[in-house]
C-alpha cells in the first residue's frame, strides 16, 4: 500500500517541491497540504495520513506543539520534522515530543524519501549531521544557577514566561508589540546567559525560579 504524506510547511514554494519529490517515488502518495499548525490537526483529522511531514518553524503552533497535539490525538501518525534548524536541543525537543525523525532540509533528496520511508516502517531516523548530537548525553552542567545568578533583563523576563507557557515567537511579538526578529534575538540572548540548548530547559528555569 502506498504511504499517505501530508505536507506541513508555511512556505508554498517548499510545499511545492517537496510534492513533485514525493510524487516522484511510487510508493509514496501525497494526500494533502498545510500552511499553519490549525490546518495541520484538521487535515490529520480528516485525511488520516500515514506521515505528516512537518516544518518547526510554522505560524500559530509552533511544529513541537503540533507534534505533540497530534501523538496525543491520533498516536498512529508518524511525525517526521523537516526543518532549517541544525540544532541539537530542538532535535531532543521533538524527540521528546514523539516525532519518528529529523532531516534538515539542505538533506539529499534520496534522503528525504528514505527517511520517510523509515517514518512509515516505524523506525526512528535522524539526519547523519544531528546524529552524534543525538547520541551524546544530554549536559546536566548546563542547568541555569537561578535568577540571583543571572542578570536578566525585564523584557528578557517577560519574553521568557511567554515561551515557558507555550507561546510562539510571532505570539510573543504581536503580545510586546516587538518584531519576530526581535523576539528571535531575545530568545537566543536568554539562551546564551542561561547556558540552555532548547525550550524544554527553559521551561524548567522558569518553574524553578517561580516565573510560572
Amino acid at each position: 500500500m502506498s504511504i499517505r504524506v501530508l505536507i506541513a510547511d508555511d512556505h508554498s514554494m517548499i510545499r511545492t517541491g517537496l510534492r513533485a519529490l514525493l510524487k516522484s517515488d511510487p510508493d509514496v502518495t501525497v494526500v494533502g497540504e498545510a500552511g499553519d499548525g490549525r490546518e495541520t490537526f484538521r487535515l490529520v483529522e480528516e485525511l488520516a495520513p500515514d506521515v505528516v511531514l512537518l516544518d518547526i518553524s510554522m505560524p500559530g503552533e509552533d511544529g513541537i506543539q503540533v507534534a505533540k497535539r497530534l501523538k496525543g490525538s491520533f498516536p498512529k501518525v508518524r511525525v517526521l520534522f523537516l526543518t532549517m534548524h541544525e540544532d541539537a536541543g530542538l532535535m531532543r525537543e521533538a524527540i521528546q515530543a514523539g516525532a519518528a525523525g529529523y532531516v534538515i532540509k539542505r538533506a539529499e533528496e534520496a534522503e528525504i524519501l528514505n527517511a520517510v520511508h523509515a517514518a512509515h516502517r516505524g523506525d526512528l531516523y535522524v539526519h547523519p549531521a544531528m546524529t552524534r548530537a543525538f547520541l551524546e548525553p544530554r549536559p546536566s552542567e548546563r542547568r541555569p544557577t537561578g535568577l540571583g545568578g543571572v542578570p536578566l533583563t525585564r523584557r528578557e523576563v517577560d519574553i521568557l514566561k511567554m515561551l515557558a507557557r507555550g507561546h510562539t515567537n510571532r505570539q510573543i511579538a504581536e503580545g510586546l508589540g516587538l518584531s519576530v526578529r526581535t523576539v528571535e534575538g531575545h530568545r537566543a540572548a536568554l539562551m546564551g546567559k542561561l547556558g540552555v540548548s532548547s525550550r524544554v530547559e527553559l521551561v524548567t528555569y522558569a518553574e524553578e525560579n517561580g516565573l510560572l
